[in-house]
C-alpha cells in the first residue's frame, strides 16, 4: 500500500504549515483525511486562533502545494524519500504517541506531542524493519569520558546482538552509540531535527554520511528546514516512541535527553538509567530521573538493558556476582574450624575442636580436607594455616 501522489503532497504541506506535533492538525486529518485538512486550513478554518495564524503566517504569499511539490524533487535530488502512515514501510509504534499525556508542564513542546504526519528518509533500509528490534541511547553532548565509554559500549553490544542502536546524531552520547554500532558492523538509525540535506551539527558530516550508507538517517522536517532549537525537543518524542526503550547516558540538570525519557516511559516503554560518578555535573539530570521517576530503571550494562526490552523469559541478564572462591564451597562446619585456626600458631587438634565448637571428630574430619585443599598444613604439634592461606586463600 502507498499514499497517493495528492495526500502525499498534503501531508507535506501540512507539515510545512505547522511545526509537527501539533495537535488540531493531526485532529483534523484523522478525521477529514489529509487533502481535505489542508483545504480547510488554507480556506481559515482551523479549530482554533493559534493555529489559524500559524497557517496565515506561513502561507501569506507562498503557494503551499508548490512548496510542498518542490519538497519533493529536493527529496528525489537528494536520493532520499517521504514515507507517510499510508506506505507499508511507515514506523506504527509512533502511533501510540496519542496516549502520550505529560503532566505538570505548560510548555507548547510538552503539550503539542502528536504522531508524526510523515518522515523523510535517506539510507536503504525500510523504516518498519529498522525500528522493529531497536533501542535508543541519549545522553550529553559534554559526554564525560566516563559517559562515551559507556554510550560506545551500548551500541555496539546492542547492534552485535541484532539490534538497531537509535539516537540524535549530536556531539557526545548520541555519537558515540552511532559510532558504536557502526564499529560492530550493526544498524543505526540518526533522527535529525532539521532536513535531511542539512544536518546538524556539521562536525558530525562525516558520520551521517558513514550512518545513510548503512542504516537510516530520518527527519520530520522537509529537506531544508533549519535545525531550530526546540525542533529538537520536537524531534525526540519520535525517538521515543519508535524504539522499545530508551537508555539515558548521562544528562545535566537540564537536559534535553532527560526529556526523551520522559516521553519514552509516557508510552510505556522502559526507560533505562546508566548511573554516574556523583561529583560529576554529568550525572545530576540522570540521577533525579532515578529518584523521582518509580518507572526509570537503573542499568549498567548490556545484559541488563536486553532484560528491560528483550523477550521475556529469554533475555534475563544474571544476577551479579563477585568471581566465586573456592572458600565459598566449604560448608559451615569446616569454615569454623577454618576460623578457629589463628594466623600465626598451631593448634592442637583438641584445641581447635574447642574453638571451632564441634566434636573432636568433626575436626579431625574437616582439619583432613581442609588440608587437601591446601588451606591448612600438618604439624608435629598440631595444626596451622598454610603460608598462602595466611589472609584465608581463595
Amino acid at each position: 500500500m502507498t499514499a497517493t501522489e495528492d495526500v502525499r503532497l498534503a501531508r507535506v504541506a501540512l507539515t510545512w504549515l505547522a511545526e509537527p506535533g501539533t495537535w488540531a492538525v493531526h485532529r483534523l486529518v484523522d478525521e477529514l483525511g489529509p487533502v481535505a485538512a489542508l483545504d480547510l486550513l488554507l480556506d481559515g478554518g482551523a479549530p482554533d486562533r493559534a493555529l489559524r495564524s500559524a497557517v496565515a503566517v506561513r502561507s501569506a504569499g507562498e503557494d503551499v502545494r508548490a512548496v510542498a511539490e518542490q519538497a519533493l524533487a529536493r527529496t528525489e535530488r537528494l536520493g532520499a524519500r517521504l514515507v507517510t502512515p499510508e506506505d507499508d514501510e511507515w514506523p506504527v509504534r509512533v502511533a501510540e504517541l496519542r496516549r502520550l499525556r505529560l503532566a505538570g508542564t505548560n510548555r507548547k513542546v510538552d503539550l503539542e506531542t502528536a504522531p508524526p504526519l510523515c518522515l523523510w528518509a535517506r539510507g536503504a533500509w525500510p523504516l518498519a524493519q529498522a525500528f522493529d528490534r531497536s533501542v535508543a541511547v541519549v545522553g550529553a553532548r559534554a559526554a564525560t569520558p566516563y559517559g562515551t565509554h559507556v554510550a560506545t559500549e551500548l551500541g555496539y553490544g546492542l547492534a552485535d546482538r541484532g539490534w538497531t542502536v537509535v539516537s540524535g546524531g549530536a556531539f557526545g552520547i548520541d555519537s558515540a552509540a552511532h559510532r558504536g554500532a557502526l564499529t560492530a558492523g550493526g544498524l543505526t538509525v540518526a533522527v535529525l531535527a532539521c532536513g535531511l540535506d542539512r544536518p546538524y551539527p556539521m562536525g558530525n558530516t562525516a558520520l551521517f554520511d558513514r550512518i545513510a550508507e548503512t542504516g537510516l538517517l530520518v527527519s520530520e522536517w522537509m529537506p531544508g528546514a533549519e535545525p531550530l532549537r526546540p525542533r529538537f525537543l520536537i524531534r525526540n518524542r519520535v525517538i521515543a516512541a519508535a524504539t522499545l526503550g530508551t537508555v539515558l547516558v548521562e544528562a545535566a540538570a537540564r537536559s534535553g535527553a532527560t526529556q526523551t525519557l520522559n516521553r519514552a516511559i509516557g508510552v510505556l516503554r522502559p526507560g533505562m538509567v546508566v548511573p554516574g560518578p556523583v561529583t560529576s555535573a554529568m550525572s545530576v539530570g540522570a540521577h533525579e530521573l532515578l529518584r523521582e521517576e518509580p518507572k526509570a530503571r537503573l542499568v549498567t550494562g548490556i545484559a541488563h538493558v536486553l532484560e528491560e526490552v528483550g523477550r521475556i523469559g529469554h533475555d534475563l541478564a544474571p544476577p551479579a556476582r563477585a568471581p566465586e572462591r573456592l572458600r565459598d564451597r566449604l560448608d559451615d562446619e569446616a569454615t569454623q574450624v577454618l576460623e578457629a585456626l589463628p594466623r600465626r600458631k598451631t593448634l592442637a587438634l583438641e584445641s581447635v575442636a574447642t574453638r571451632a565448637g564441634v566434636e573432636l571428630r568433626t575436626a579431625m574430619r574437616k582439619l583432613s580436607m581442609l588440608e587437601e585443599l591446601g588451606f591448612v598444613v600438618r604439624r608435629d604439634d598440631g595444626y596451622a594455616l598454610a603460608p598462602s592461606g595466611a589472609s584465608r586463600p581463595a
